[in-house]
């Protein structure tokens, strides 16, 4: 059995998957990191420091002034500032990913050549006007000697 598991372990896909999860883990961080810290601020700046992560929908009715007093008395809350602020960053983060596959892709596209005009495969009958092979001798549907 364990034999069997080193042969499974061994495969080149395990190893790829691997390999893969544990560079997108690592490349994860960088875009979360580019996101929250590069990103995030100047349009914080932009849009007047709008912070959605405050809002939230007291389900306890004892009414508490923040989320964080909320969250430290235990109330039952509905964090929809939260969620908003996490969907800007996913749809941000997305962004970002999009931008870096579209030009890693325009870099490993090969440059297109322009196509020579290749000759006619098929030319006019002079006698019934329908369409015949170029290297045809006789029309096959009016049978005229060309």
């Amino acid at each position: 059995m364990l034999k069997d598991f080193k042969e499974f372990a061994m495969k080149g896909n395990v190893l790829d998957l691997a390999v893969g999860v544990i560079i997108g883990g690592a490349f994860g961080k960088i875009v979360n990191s580019l996101v929250s810290d590069m990103i995030m601020p100047p349009i914080g700046l932009l849009v007047g420091k709008v912070d959605f992560s405050s809002l939230f929908v007291d389900l306890s009715g004892a009414h508490p002034p923040s989320l964080a007093e909320a969250k430290k008395a235990g109330a039952a809350t509905l964090n929809y500032g939260l969620f908003i602020n996490t969907v800007l960053e996913f749809m941000i983060v997305a962004f970002a990913v999009f931008l870096l596959v579209h030009q890693v892709n325009r870099w490993r596209r090969p440059a297109e050549v322009p196509q020579a005009a290749s000759p006619p495969a098929t030319k006019d009958c002079q006698y019934c006007a329908s369409a015949i092979p170029v290297i045809a001798s006789r029309c096959p549907h009016c049978t005229s000697q060309l």
